[in-house]
């Protein structure tokens, strides 16, 4: 009988919830709305004429003053904060290909081909002079940085392997 009593409560408490949980939908995600603009948002506009041209002008420098506000790790010239926190991975590990920071004897070709060959390898990506060594891809993979950035990072990982 307590057994008969028991499943009843259960089934009742089951049911209960059922109710609850139909009556009462959870609360939409504040962003959904913004993800949705974003999904249908025009990729391109139409420019003609000097209207459109003067158009296309204010969105190239919209474009750019965005991208310019989305400068990676605050702007900060610190290479060693930049190794740390982006280059650390690859040149850390000699399991990628790429030079090892605490290995001199790798890096002492590297450093005889001067600053401004491994600061432009740093920017523009290097895959060796055949295309066929370790990739370093451009700016590290995080295009967000700028160039005084990549410099100055390489300008400190050079004072670590001399």
């Amino acid at each position: 009988m307590v057994i008969g009593f028991l499943a009843l409560v259960m089934i009742g408490l089951i049911l209960l919830a059922m109710h609850i949980y139909n009556n009462h939908p959870a609360p939409p995600r504040p962003e959904a709305q913004q993800e949705i603009a974003a999904r249908i948002a025009p990729v391109a506009g139409v420019y003609a004429g000097d209207t459109g041209r003067a158009a296309l002008v204010a969105a190239q420098d919209a474009a750019k003053k965005a991208a310019e506000s989305q400068v990676a790790y605050g702007g900060t010239l610190d290479g060693k904060t930049i190794f740390d926190n982006l280059c650390t991975t690859c040149h850390t590990n000699a399991a990628t290909g790429a030079p090892d920071i605490h290995d001199k004897a790798a890096w002492a070709p590297r450093v005889a081909q001067g600053l401004d060959t491994l600061v432009k390898h740093a920017i523009d990506g290097y895959s060796g002079k055949d295309g066929k060594g370790a990739l370093m891809p451009a700016k590290g993979g995080n295009p967000s940085l700028t160039d005084a950035q990549v410099k100055a990072t390489v300008e400190w990982m050079l004072t670590q392997v001399k």
